[in-house]
């Protein structure tokens, strides 16, 4: 099957073949032919599955209907609405859009925080056919009125999961209620908890859905090694895979913003070239960061969950759980940052005594065992145990018990800290990040 053979214009079919994709993935085949019939969509894939291509594709060529007149008057309206979790990958998703819509005559343009809002007020003075968003930078342009959304035509949640995780429901509902009652809704999603479903039933009319992967599942292009460590042996076992192994393109997870930047400090003091991405640093850094990583100029980025959301590498190796998620979904949606679109990964967990609670909710999950390495100079001590300590002043985020942390016997604290839980998702390969493999069957 060709991406012709989906009903796509000769236009779009053109700007997708001349980035080296030829065959549609699994979601954008059955995804594309909905969205072009104009019906309502809710759709599951897990992360590097090609879904932005899914549903940016038809959009661009629904808005490009010469039969469809706009206002006669005034300035162009907003007519597509593309919600995004994250900066990062609203950036992302309008790159694709503007990739995409190269032989089309459509304007995008993305907004988000962390920036100066001026420019996207100038921006906005303009023609925007598509806008990609984060829900709090758009709702602070409605409420200064720089932004009409009452002639949306089409309405994407991206990452809906997420999003809800991050606890932006009252801003969807807020954006809900701005926008005309009759349009097309597509919403995607890494899982169907209760609340998407919840989200779901109310937002989508009469929906087709699609699911390509049994959810919360790992693709079977990673593959997945646990390494019992003593948790103050950490960071020693850290620089010794990197350097032995060589690895490069490393993406590193930690719990907290501070975990992360004294992660950084230490392996630059190694030698290793580290940069940590949280939610502190300023857009500037992270698209920095960012950029450096995805060249290969950076070794190692460091980062929190919410943070790596918009970490879209096509073929990115290596990813290391410095720090196991206190939420066990956030596992997979970490791995996942690996092995996408059929390439081969590594996802390689550094775990202490004292995570392996969260471990067995992680091997639940995912229903399977994961292999365990012991490296030779770094076996765990035979006498470590943990112990419930209660902690006054302290409650923990999801998986842990109000007031509790986890104690090694005979010492502080262990790294396993209670904190509010962050959950990343992953998105789909972009066609800027072409695969560096010489096959004609490229996916975007």
């Amino acid at each position: 099957m060709s991406f012709s053979d989906l009903g796509l214009t000769e236009e779009i079919v053109r700007s997708v073949t001349e980035h080296g994709y030829t065959v549609p993935t699994p979601i954008q085949a059955q995804a594309i032919p909905v969205v072009l019939t104009g019906g309502d969509l809710l759709a599951g894939a897990q992360t590097g599955t090609g879904k932005t291509a899914g549903f940016v594709l038809p959009i661009l060529q629904r808005l490009s209907d010469k039969t469809v007149k706009g206002p006669s008057a005034g300035r162009p309206p907003v007519r597509a609405l593309i919600l995004t979790p994250t900066r990062e990958l609203a950036a992302q998703v309008e790159e694709s859009v503007q990739i995409y819509g190269k032989y089309t005559k459509l304007s995008s343009m993305a907004m988000f925080g962390g920036v100066s809002l001026n420019p996207q007020i100038q921006r906005l003075r303009s023609r925007v056919d598509i806008l990609v968003a984060t829900p709090g930078r758009l709702l602070d342009h409605v409420t200064q009125k720089n932004l009409d959304l009452s002639s949306v035509q089409i309405l994407v949640l991206d990452e809906a999961d997420r999003m809800l995780d991050m606890g932006f429901i009252r801003d969807i509902r807020k954006i809900l209620a701005l926008l005309p009652k009759q349009r097309q809704n597509l919403l995607f999603s890494a899982t169907f908890s209760d609340e998407i479903k919840l989200l779901a039933d109310g937002l989508l009319n009469s929906p087709t859905l699609i699911e390509v992967a049994r959810r919360n599942t790992t693709a079977e292009t990673i593959t997945q090694t646990i390494y019992p460590v003593d948790s103050d042996k950490k960071r020693a076992l850290l620089v010794h895979l990197i350097k032995e192994r060589q690895w490069f393109q490393v993406l590193v997870f930690t719990r907290t913003k501070h975990g992360a930047n004294r992660l950084a400090e230490q392996l630059n003091k190694e030698d290793i070239p580290a940069m940590a991405i949280h939610g502190n640093k300023s857009q500037g850094a992270r698209t920095r960061a960012l950029a450096e990583f995805k060249t290969g100029k950076l070794q190692v980025l460091v980062a929190t969950d919410i943070a790596a959301r918009g970490i879209d590498i096509s073929e990115l190796p290596y990813v290391v759980n410095f720090e196991l998620p206190n939420v066990a979904e956030d596992y997979v949606h970490r791995i996942g940052r690996t092995g996408r679109a059929g390439s081969e990964g590594e996802a390689i967990s550094l775990v202490s005594i004292d995570e392996m609670d969260l471990l067995k909710g992680i091997e639940r999950l995912i229903k399977r065992e994961i292999p365990q390495q012991i490296v030779a100079g770094f076996e765990p001590s035979a006498t470590a145990k943990t112990v419930t300590a209660q902690v006054p002043g302290r409650s923990g985020g999801r998986g842990a018990g109000r007031g509790q942390a986890q104690v090694r016997a005979g010492g502080g604290p262990s790294s396993a800290k209670p904190r509010q839980a962050t959950t990343p998702r992953s998105v789909p390969p972009r066609p800027a990040e072409r695969r560096s493999s010489a096959s004609n069957h490229r996916k975007p």
